[in-house]
């Protein structure tokens, strides 16, 4: 079942959007509604809805509706129970049912994880899919960057005492960036603690649920991915630690149709460095395809 119940009158403010799955797990997102083909955005481990929203509201001011998914275990979305792993099957479960929920075929914006779970539906359910753009990732992964993301991860069991101190580790993660993060905009990716202190929106058991699983996977997806016959757009960061000259020649031969596009000076935090240049590509890509 889908539910939508307007929160904002304008039309760059979303919605809220839910979809309960077969499991009986509540996913929550952002919608803004339009009258072009579905964009489905969805958001790498760790991260949120919110990594979209700058991104989600322009396409839905060129006419676009938009969804920005919290994948199950962050935000505001469905934790498993104690007795209940992730995996990554689970994630693709969760990927196809929120494909299925639109009224045609969507366009997957995905990030890092949720790009490797666009591949997966893509090749399980081909025409469930109008087009997939992966952000910053590729079936094969340089395991040395995807290990630093799961230090910073794992870095703070704790939480942090103050909003301030969170800001600060930030902008240690992310020294690239000119200005540490928004207070309110970071506020929104912690929780409270009993104990007052603040931690990250998302499961820890993600980490080691997902985390230790995935390079597992490789395999499985570079096979997924020599199946696609969908539009394919892959855009990187000339900078990025997790994709690499190797892997992304890798894929574009097992997806010679895909198309390629640089953001330069990016990280494999795409969106949040550059998000005008992402948006331009992915805005000539959808004049195309959508």
């Amino acid at each position: 079942m889908v539910a939508l119940s307007a929160i904002a009158e304008r039309s760059n403010l979303p919605s809220a959007w839910s979809l309960k799955t077969a499991d009986g797990a509540d996913l929550h997102a952002d919608h803004w509604p339009g009258g072009k083909r579905p964009l489905l955005f969805t958001h790498g481990l760790g991260q949120s809805r919110m990594s979209w929203t700058t991104a989600a509201s322009a396409m839905a001011e060129a006419g676009h509706t938009a969804l920005a998914l919290d994948w199950r275990g962050h935000g505001r979305s469905h934790w498993n129970p104690s007795e209940t792993p992730y995996s990554i099957e689970q994630l693709i479960h969760d990927a196809e049912a929120f494909a299925a929920a639109q009224a045609e075929p969507p366009i997957w914006i995905g990030a890092s994880m949720g790009g490797l779970a666009g591949i997966a539906v893509a090749a399980r359910h081909p025409g469930l899919l109008k087009a997939l753009v992966l952000v910053d990732v590729t079936p094969r992964w340089e395991v040395a960057g995807v290990q630093r993301i799961l230090g910073f991860m794992r870095a703070f069991p704790d939480g942090f005492a103050t909003l301030e101190a969170a800001q600060d580790a930030v902008q240690q993660y992310l020294p690239h960036r000119a200005q540490k993060s928004e207070p309110e905009r970071l506020a929104k990716m912690l929780v409270p603690m009993r104990n007052g202190r603040l931690r990250w929106h998302w499961d820890p058991r993600l980490l080691d649920d997902l985390g230790a699983s995935g390079e597992r996977e490789m395999h499985l997806l570079l096979e997924a991915a020599r199946t696609l016959s969908l539009p394919v757009l892959l855009i990187s960061g000339s900078k990025s630690d997790v994709v690499s000259d190797h892997t992304i020649t890798e894929f574009l031969e097992l997806v010679p149709h895909a198309e390629h596009r640089v953001v330069r000076d990016a990280t494999h935090m795409v969106v949040g460095d550059d998000n005008q240049t992402f948006t331009e590509h992915l805005t000539d890509f959808l004049d195309r395809h959508a």
